[in-house]
């Protein structure tokens, strides 16, 4: 899970963001009425509840909540995984801008480019965590990049909820299990024989229901417990490789710099620095 906050005179005023984070099923997570804008674009399915609606929503689902009102998300059967960012306007011009677009708050809207947001929430927090010296003007652009994709975006459709409900739990299950021991030999012909489906027919399905390949889950939870382990432990970058499932070290490092962007002696030097300035 990555997590970013830095204190700042910011335009758009980004409180604190995280990408790629991912939480266990049981997690369940309360916010207060504070004033500050949360967007939220979710990985997997999961459950939000605002102004007493309660609603299920299917992964690559895009929600804003305008911080007036208390809000309450949660896992939906399977680790919550999901980019998000706390903003608000802090000036009166950039609150001007927020309300030109014409957001939907507090409802779900499905993302046509899912991916797209994704990109822009991990750019948005390598920014934010740098010390380039155009790091604000950086950040407010990107911002409001990302409000506007938001703006165009539509609502989610019934059929999108119902087309992943048949077989949700089995894959659920799965999918729960993948995050939970990442060092397994996971792959499709094992998980897929797990579904009782067909290889075929249980990567096609998997994709449609959260959104990502299950291939692409494995290496998310490899690396996700590399990163818990380079930050809370001394171990060595070969010993990780190992305890996350990796026969080859330089195989760990290579997909490591490849989602994370950095090496995992890069991410972990970049952990130790920011303790020491915070």
């Amino acid at each position: 899970m990555a997590i970013y906050r830095r204190r700042g005179v910011i335009m758009m005023n980004i409180r604190c963001l995280g990408c790629n984070s991912v939480y266990d099923s049981s997690s369940v997570f309360r916010r207060a009425a504070t004033g500050e804008n949360m967007l939220m674009l979710t990985r997997s399915r999961c459950r939000f509840s605002v102004k007493g609606l309660v609603m299920k929503v299917p992964a690559d689902t895009l929600i804003i909540f305008d911080g007036k009102y208390p809000v309450e998300y949660a896992a939906e059967g399977c680790p919550l995984v999901c980019d998000w960012i706390c903003f608000e306007g802090e000036k009166e011009q950039e609150q001007e801008f927020i309300d030109s677009l014409e957001l939907t708050y507090n409802r779900p809207i499905c993302s046509a480019d899912a991916e797209m947001i994704s990109d822009l929430i991990r750019n948005i927090g390598d920014e934010f965590y740098s010390l380039g010296s155009r790091r604000v003007k950086t950040l407010d652009s990107l911002m409001r990049t990302l409000l506007v994709k938001a703006g165009d975006s539509k609502g989610v459709s019934e059929e999108t909820e119902k087309s992943s409900s048949p077989h949700y739990d089995t894959l659920a299950e799965i999918r729960k299990k993948i995050y939970r021991s990442p060092e397994m030999k996971w792959n499709v012909d094992t998980m897929a024989a797990g579904a009782k489906m067909s290889r075929s027919y249980f990567q096609h399905l998997y994709h449609d229901t959260f959104g990502v390949s299950c291939i692409a889950d494995v290496i998310n939870g490899k690396i996700e417990k590399a990163k818990k382990l380079l930050c809370e432990t001394d171990s060595t970058v070969s010993h990780i490789a190992v305890m996350c499932g990796y026969d080859n070290e330089e195989h760990f490092m290579r997909q490591f710099k490849k989602t994370v962007g950095v090496t995992p002696t890069a991410f972990r030097k970049q952990l130790l620095n920011a303790k020491e300035s915070a």
